[in-house]
């Protein structure tokens, strides 16, 4: 009940006032029965914007750190994570993998909509990611038809770690079902369980206009992560006392200049 309260009463009047979301192919959103909608994920803000243009209800797999969070913030958040009827998921992998699949499988065979990311993480640079097999498992098992769906702008209009969003104008863009139920029964088959979900992929590529990385976005994250510590060090290092003076020694002996005023010797 309270879902509608925030989409129609309290948040959703104020975030079209404030955004003007716009959307394209809502004639590709079932009126009934169950569907995965895979999207791409470029802001926090997505889980926001995709809901709000849908008009059945949308159930989304939240990473369980949204439910968990200390202060203001993280109450907050976890208020409104609780309150969107969203569900929590742990993204460890392993068993906790198998959680998820099992709790968005619950949704979808109750013929509810189950809104997906399959990169697994937002995107650290604007691009599109490889994504995750999870997507795939979960279409074959429940037998449902995959709505690829494209963000438009949400990254400009909230980047990472910008509380307080910019007002601009959100689009969406929904692409035609793909039906897989030609792979029914083979979902244990991870090479065409791979061809799925690149398939998923292509489509949001198209629809996002984005550049698409052979790489899942999680192992880029922690490439950007190690640069900016290993420049961080270094920087720190460059910082410490006496640092230049002996720098300029090693150029100076470099350039075969050792004999000069650092030394004590003349220059021959």
């Amino acid at each position: 009940m309270f879902y509608w309260i925030l989409k129609r009463i309290i948040l959703g009047p104020i975030i079209r006032l404030l955004f003007r979301p716009w959307v394209e192919g809502a004639e590709n959103i079932p009126e009934t029965g169950p569907a995965i909608f895979a999207s791409n994920h470029l802001s926090f803000s997505d889980s926001i914007f995709l809901p709000l243009v849908v008009p059945r209800r949308m159930t989304f797999l939240a990473k369980s750190d949204y439910f968990t969070g200390d202060g203001l913030k993280g109450r907050l958040t976890k208020w409104f994570f609780k309150s969107a009827g969203q569900l929590p998921v742990d993204r460890s992998g392993g068993r906790a993998s198998e959680a998820a699949l099992r709790s968005g499988l619950k949704v979808l065979r109750g013929g509810h909509l189950l809104g997906l990311y399959p990169e697994g993480t937002r995107s650290p640079d604007g691009r599109l990611y490889k994504g995750k097999t999870g997507v795939a498992r979960m279409a074959l098992e429940a037998g449902v038809p995959v709505i690829p769906v494209a963000m438009i702008d949400t990254e400009k209009a909230q980047p990472t770690g910008r509380v307080l969003p910019k007002l601009i104008q959100i689009g969406v863009r929904i692409g035609e079902p793909l039906d897989f139920s030609r792979y029914q029964g083979m979902e244990g088959d991870r090479f065409v369980l791979r061809s799925i979900t690149d398939e998923i992929m292509y489509a949001m590529m198209e629809l996002s206009g984005q550049e698409y990385v052979d790489m899942y976005a999680g192992v880029q994250k922690d490439r950007i992560a190690k640069a900016k510590k290993i420049k961080a060090r270094e920087a720190a290092e460059a910082a410490k006392p006496g640092r230049a003076v002996s720098e300029l020694e090693e150029a100076l002996e470099a350039d075969g200049l050792d004999d000069g005023p650092f030394t004590g010797r003349r220059a021959s």
